[in-house]
């Protein structure tokens, strides 16, 4: 087998917990590894996270911006037209960066929940990344992975989940879950 070397699409999706960890766990290596690293939240935004802080740590290597205002509405209600002009911002970003070349790796947090949610064409990313830069790795991670999304990625990780302390009554602490 040829020893391949080429910019990856991956996919964290599924219900389970981790897929923002894992993709913070694949930034840290590439950082670690020397390459500088895009985290843009497409709908994170009304919390302070520890990983901000953290980030803070490797200046211009590892830069992670939140695009969003937190929670949005899903279900029956159509999305509130400000978030959805928020992930078009987002979104503008997110491709302007991933074609640009400036970044080895950009992981594009939440955004599966933007384009299941209806906020975001999903024919616009695939495009995007049929065109990224050859080196150029993206990370696209949230539940409900669009078939077409699946479909473009190189590696494809479903995170099930098998139980959660929330079941058990245990919230969210700070440290582990933010």
């Amino acid at each position: 087998m040829a020893d391949v070397r080429r910019g990856l699409i991956i996919v964290n999706t599924g219900p389970g917990k981790g897929k923002t960890t894992a993709a913070m766990g694949t930034a840290l290596r590439a950082v670690g590894q020397g390459m500088r690293v895009l985290m843009l939240q497409f709908l994170k935004g009304s919390w302070h996270y520890g990983e901000l802080d953290a980030v803070q740590a490797f200046g211009h290597k590892f830069v992670m911006k939140q695009m969003g205002r937190g929670f949005v509405k899903v279900g029956a209600e159509k999305p509130d037209a400000e978030d959805v002009r928020l992930v078009e911002q987002a979104w503008a970003e997110a491709e302007k960066a991933i074609l640009s070349g400036e970044w080895d790796l950009v992981v594009l947090d939440e955004i599966n929940y933007a384009i299941s949610y209806g906020m975001l064409d999903p024919a616009r990313v695939v495009e995007c990344l049929k065109k990224k830069p050859e080196m150029v790795h993206v990370i696209l991670t949230g539940r409900n992975a669009h078939p077409t999304i699946v479909e473009v990625a190189d590696t494809v990780t479903e995170m099930r989940q098998v139980k959660h302390a929330y079941e058990k009554g245990v919230m969210a602490q700070r440290g582990i879950e933010y």
